[in-house]
């Protein structure tokens, strides 16, 4: 393996560590800071937004620059934007932090695959992007629980502190052993991708996209405050059961995988759907028992990502058949989808625990995801009525309409 990667990866486990180990730290952050649970959510939400705009339109406007300077220009960003973090002096520069680094890691991600592959012979490049998005399964794993203890111990600004600490080791390992050339084809402009986001069949992909991962991210912006309001847990006990969360998504998202190549990705996302809808709503009733939520919190991890495989392959075989010219462009807004989802979910999380109640997330999150699974649905009639099977291939013979 390229040390070039190994710093891609670190690079990838500190922004996937400072993407979701704010849920953690809500409880914390709102008050320090004396503002409310909804409005800490809220930095999901800008945080997401971030990603959503930064992926599609910056990649596109920073098309021809050097790979290598953009990338540490990115790093830079995003180190930046967690140190304004740790100093932040009130809640409206905590803000701007997360949007900034939202912004750095919606580019990261676009480019980091084509820099990936660039760094190694063309019959190792899934490899060499498999190594680097281990970086965020990582952080799900060690960096959120880790970040979430250094938040409950030592304040939620150190978690900052720490983060743009793994920023600086990424950027430094960059500047020292990524090429300066790195050959790359300019990505789609914007013209391109509206192209793409005309095609019903792909829309219908990104509002699966959108809402199946939104409905999860409803209940899951407040599940610290969750566990320790209703379940009763320490703020110190929220850090293990986010371990025990993390560890379940990257078991979870390999049996994803293996279900959508078995099986075909529609088959397998109305399966992954299913169980989480069903997941949410007994998280309902499980919430007020400590050991209950942690099974529960366990069962929700192995299927909160497991559609995401699914998701990625399906909306790469619509590219293929109606967008053919612009695949890369429609996989790519796929993650600008995911993320308008998590936006929009913490948003309206947000809402629900200001109007509602705390408790009446987890069992609305199940009926968004079960949107989810009625557009899933949808989709495989459609691919049934122009003669595709589940695995979205036309049987030998078949023409197509």
């Amino acid at each position: 393996m390229p040390i070039a990667l190994l710093a891609l990866t670190i690079s990838a486990f500190a922004i996937g560590t400072t993407e979701f180990v704010i849920v953690g730290l809500i409880p914390t952050i709102a008050t320090d800071l004396h503002i409310s649970v909804p409005s800490a959510g809220m930095l999901v939400s800008l945080y997401a937004l971030g990603v959503a705009v930064g992926a599609p339109v910056l990649t596109a406007l920073t098309g021809r620059l050097p790979r290598k300077a953009l990338l540490l220009s990115l790093m830079a960003l995003f180190t930046l934007g967690n140190l304004l973090a740790w100093k932040a002096p009130g809640y409206e520069s905590l803000v701007v932090a997360r949007i900034l680094t939202g912004l750095a890691h919606g580019v990261f991600f676009s480019i980091g695959s084509t820099i990936a592959t660039g760094l190694v012979p063309k019959e190792k490049a899934a490899s060499a992007i498999a190594i680097m998005f281990t970086g965020l399964t990582v952080a799900l794993v060690t960096g959120v629980p880790l970040g979430t203890f250094i938040g409950q111990h030592f304040g939620w600004r150190e978690t900052f502190l720490a983060v743009s600490g793994l920023g600086m080791i990424a950027f430094v390992g960059s500047l020292l052993f990524v090429p300066s050339s790195i050959p790359h084809t300019p990505p789609a402009s914007l013209l391109q991708q509206a192209r793409v986001l005309a095609e019903p069949r792909l829309l219908l992909v990104y509002a699966k996209t959108a809402i199946g991962y939104g409905g999860s991210f409803i209940p899951f912006t407040f599940l610290a405050s969750i566990l320790q309001d209703v379940s009763g847990f320490s703020a110190n006990a929220v850090g293990l059961v986010m371990l025990v969360y993390g560890v379940s998504v990257a078991a979870g998202n390999i049996w994803g995988g293996r279900l959508a190549d078995r099986h075909g990705p529609i088959p397998a996302l109305r399966l992954v759907f299913l169980l989480l809808a069903a997941v949410l709503f007994v998280l309902t009733f499980t919430a007020p028992h400590p050991w209950l939520v942690v099974a529960t919190v366990l069962a929700w991890g192995a299927v909160a990502f497991g559609n995401v495989p699914g998701l990625q392959v399906y909306v790469v075989k619509q590219a293929e058949r109606h967008t053919p010219d612009a695949v890369d462009v429609a996989s790519g807004l796929n993650i600008a989808a995911f993320n308008l989802g998590i936006a929009g979910a913490a948003w309206a999380g947000g809402l629900i625990v200001t109007h509602l109640g705390l408790m009446h997330t987890p069992w609305i999150g199940a009926l968004v995801v079960l949107v989810a699974l009625g557009l899933t649905e949808l989709s495989g009639r459609l691919d049934r009525a122009a003669g595709f099977d589940a695995r979205g291939t036309l049987p030998a013979g078949a023409a197509m309409h």
